[in-house]
């Protein structure tokens, strides 16, 4: 909210790039998925102030597993080239940090800084990256980004079955993590010269009841930039996360966060609720379906760690006095004692009606423990009501993220409101396709 504010007359910023990370989390409910997500973020852009000049452009990326990266490393060449400094500005826990170590390593970062700059911290808990961390940016010469597009157009000829053993392993690596993956790769390599091999006869005269003898490992020198590799740089530098207002995880143990927080591809949870019934995500958010003449369908988009709980709204108060804090609700932990500390939680009515019965009409955001995909018969009309702890916020999104999640699915388990969940495949970025099944 506050980036209007930065770019205002008085700041001689040459613009703003908006990076909409972790992408890969999401699944694909339909194709041109992306170009959806894309239009949502920029509207989210519009409604916060951010538009017109100021907004070069909105990319949509993965810093975890490299989708969409070198993209934006041609972004960032053609829209700034070695203009200025460039700064990564991003909420707690939206991986600015990760973001910023995937560019330390690619043809964005002057080639010898990997081995001179540190790496940010990557964490789960807010105020981790203490200190500015830059890196210099490498100057796109023409020759430059010639030789970079070459390189990617040859890379993008390239099978999988073309790819060494280990890079496969890795490829199928992230492709468990996430549903779309891409690779980051460096045009220019620094040439490192050769280790020298110290030989010690000392570390071999030892007989066979002794233990060899370890020699103390010399100090390894710390790579240092020249003056006048630095005199004239441009640099990116790395920015302490910023603590979004009324958000669940700012009430939650560092424990607890690391199961809120999705660090692998969501798989949507969907479950078919009459009128009388109860949803609990966690112990965190609850959404009860009040009225309606219909069933509906209810997606969770969340962490995958966390539970969801289906009730009926005449044992669903008692569910919550017995189980919060305990393992069937599972977040917040801590029993009687962290109970007694957390806020209470308070509801909000909701009316929606329904556009049909494979297509969402609405979001309930839970803050940031997740959402409800609400998808109902058209014209079905339906009131809500949802909760959130008292102090976070909770938004209904209208249209939805992922308008088509709950076709996302397997057969309804019987008897029960769930239906049994389906992942769909994986997606790689800039690997030409061999058309296997």
């Amino acid at each position: 909210p506050q980036l209007p504010g930065l770019l205002g007359p008085d700041v001689p910023a040459a613009g703003l790039l908006v990076v909409g990370n972790k992408v890969d989390l999401l699944p694909a409910d339909s194709p041109g998925h992306l170009g959806r997500l894309r239009q949502r973020v920029a509207a989210a852009c519009a409604q916060a102030g951010l538009r017109g000049a100021p907004l070069v452009d909105v990319r949509l990326v993965s810093a975890k597993t490299g989708f969409g990266l070198e993209g934006l490393v041609s972004r960032l060449q053609r829209s700034w080239k070695c203009a200025g400094d460039v700064y990564l500005l991003g909420a707690t826990n939206s991986g600015k940090s990760t973001l910023f170590n995937t560019l330390l390593r690619s043809d964005y970062c002057k080639s010898r800084a990997p081995d001179a700059v540190d790496r940010a911290t990557v964490s789960s808990w807010p105020g981790t990256t203490l200190n500015l961390l830059k890196f210099p940016i490498i100057n796109p010469t023409c020759d430059r980004i010639f030789r970079r597009q070459e390189r990617l157009k040859e890379e993008a000829t390239k099978t999988e079955d073309q790819l060494s053993s280990e890079e496969r392993k890795y490829l199928n690596h992230l492709k468990k993590q996430g549903y779309l993956v891409g690779e980051v790769g460096r045009t220019f390599q620094r040439q490192k010269s050769s280790p020298v091999v110290d030989f010690d006869p000392d570390m071999l005269s030892y007989s066979i009841d002794e233990d060899p003898r370890h020699s103390p490992r010399k100090h390894e020198e710390r790579e240092e930039f020249t003056h006048n590799e630095v005199k004239d740089a441009r640099w990116c530098f790395d920015t302490p996360g910023i603590v979004k207002e009324n958000c669940v995880l700012n009430l939650l143990t560092e424990k607890e966060v690391k199961l809120v927080l999705p660090t692998c591809a969501i798989i949507p949870r969907t479950f078919i609720l009459k009128p009388g019934m109860v949803l609990f995500l966690a112990a965190l958010g609850r959404v009860d379906y009040l009225q309606g003449e219909k069933p509906a369908w209810f997606s969770v988009v969340a962490s995958n760690l966390l539970p969801v709980h289906i009730a009926t709204l005449s044992n669903a108060d008692a569910i919550y006095e017995k189980h919060a804090g305990q393992e069937l609700l599972k977040v917040p932990m801590g029993g009687e004692e962290r109970m007694k500390e957390f806020p209470p939680l308070v509801p909000q009515d909701i009316t929606l009606e329904g556009i049909g019965t494979t297509e969402a009409v609405a979001d309930i955001k839970l803050s940031s423990a997740g959402w409800v995909a609400v998808t109902a018969h058209a014209e079905e009309k339906l009131l809500l009501r949802a909760y959130t702890p008292k102090g976070t916020a909770l938004v209904v999104r209208e249209p939805p993220l992922l308008p088509y999640v709950s076709t996302i699915r397997g057969a309804r388990i019987t008897g029960t409101a769930a239906y049994r969940t389906k992942k769909p495949p994986s997606l790689v970025e800039n690997l030409k396709t061999t058309g296997r099944k």
